[in-house]
C-alpha cells in the first residue's frame, strides 16, 4: 500500500512547488519595480524665499512636505520621477546647512540652486537668466595690511580661497586666489537644450557671485565684474556648491536678474516665477537624460 501512494504524494509535492514558484514570480516581479522606484535619486531644488521655491513646488504631483530646523523640503514628483524643493532661507550660512541637510537625509542624484540675482554685466537685463558655469564666493577676501588712520581700499582686497588648506587661510600665500565651482556639464546641457522655451528674456552661462553682501556700488560691482569675472550676484549658490562638491553631488546654478543697477534695470519680482518656470523645462528634460543611462 505504501509504495502504490508514493507516485501520488510525489505529485502532489510537484504540483505544489510549481505553484509556489509561480506565485513566487507573480509577486516578484511587483516587488522589483519598487524597489527600483525607491533606490531612485531625487533631484533637489533650492530656493532661498517663499517666492523663489513654492510656484515649483506647486507644479509637483503627490507632494509630501518635510521640515528640518527652519527649512522645508516639499517631495514630491515630476514625470514620475522624485523632485525635492528646499527653501533654504536666505544666505551662505542657512544655504550650506540646508544643502547638507538634503544631502543627508535624500541622497540626491542632482542639486540645482536657482532665485533671483542682482546684475554685474551691463549687457544683461531684467529676466534674462544665468547658467552657473561656475560659481564663486565673493565675500570671502582679505585686506590689506594698513595702520590706523590709513583709511579703507576695498580696491586692493585680495580673494582668499578658504578650501586652499586646512591652515589658516588669512596666512597661507597659496590661499591668495579665487575659487571656482565648475556647473555640472550634464546639467549645463539639459538647460542649454531648452533654453529657446523660455520667452522672457535671453539664457547665457556665466559666473554666479555670492555673499552675505548686498552691493548697491556701482563702481563696487564694476570691480567684481572685472576681477572675478561675475555675471550676478546673489547671497546662497557658492555655499550651495560647496557642500554639494563635499558630498560628490552634481551642482548648477540658474539665476534670473530681478535688477541690474549698472544699467539702470528695475526690479521685478516677476522675475522669480519667470526662473522658475524655466528651471521647471531643464529638470523634465534633465530627467530624460537620467532614463537613458
Amino acid at each position: 500500500m505504501k509504495n502504490k501512494r508514493l507516485p501520488k504524494y510525489a505529485l502532489l509535492v510537484t504540483i505544489t512547488v510549481l505553484l509556489l514558484s509561480i506565485l513566487a514570480a507573480c509577486n516578484s516581479a511587483p516587488q522589483n519595480e519598487a524597489g527600483q522606484k525607491n533606490t531612485q535619486q531625487p533631484i533637489i531644488i533650492q530656493g532661498p524665499m517663499p517666492i523663489e521655491a513654492e510656484n515649483f513646488a506647486k507644479r509637483l504631483k503627490n507632494v509630501k512636505e518635510e521640515k528640518s530646523g527652519t527649512f522645508v523640503f516639499y517631495k514630491g514628483t515630476l514625470d514620475n520621477y522624485p523632485v525635492i524643493v528646499a527653501k533654504t532661507g536666505k544666505g551662505m550660512g542657512n544655504t550650506a546647512a540646508a544643502t547638507a541637510v538634503a544631502v543627508e537625509r535624500y541622497n540626491p542624484i542632482a542639486i540645482i540652486n536657482q532665485g533671483t540675482s542682482g546684475g554685474h554685466d551691463p549687457n544683461l537685463n531684467v529676466f534674462d537668466i544665468v547658467l552657473g558655469k561656475r560659481v564663486t564666493n565673493i565675500g570671502a577676501l582679505k585686506t590689506e595690511n594698513m595702520n590706523e588712520n590709513q583709511g579703507i581700499d576695498p580696491t586692493k582686497w585680495i580673494p582668499m580661497d578658504l578650501m586652499a588648506s586646512e591652515g589658516s587661510a588669512g596666512e597661507d600665500p597659496n590661499a591668495e586666489k579665487i575659487r571656482y565651482y565648475e556647473g555640472d556639464k550634464d546639467l549645463l546641457a539639459a538647460a542649454n537644450a531648452v533654453k529657446d522655451k523660455y520667452t522672457k528674456g535671453k539664457v547665457v552661462e556665466g559666473t554666479i557671485g555670492s555673499a552675505d553682501v548686498w552691493n548697491n556700488e556701482v563702481d563696487r560691482i564694476k570691480w567684481f565684474h572685472t576681477k572675478y569675472g561675475t555675471s550676478v550676484e546673489e547671497m546662497e549658490g557658492a555655499a550651495a556648491a560647496q557642500m554639494a562638491q563635499a558630498y560628490d553631488v552634481a551642482f548648477l546654478g540658474i539665476r534670473v536678474l530681478s535688477n541690474n543697477k549698472t544699467n539702470g534695470g528695475k526690479y521685478n519680482p516677476d522675475t522669480a516665477s519667470a526662473n522658475q518656470e524655466y528651471v521647471y523645462e531643464v529638470v523634465k528634460k534633465y530627467i530624460t537624460t537620467l532614463s537613458s543611462k
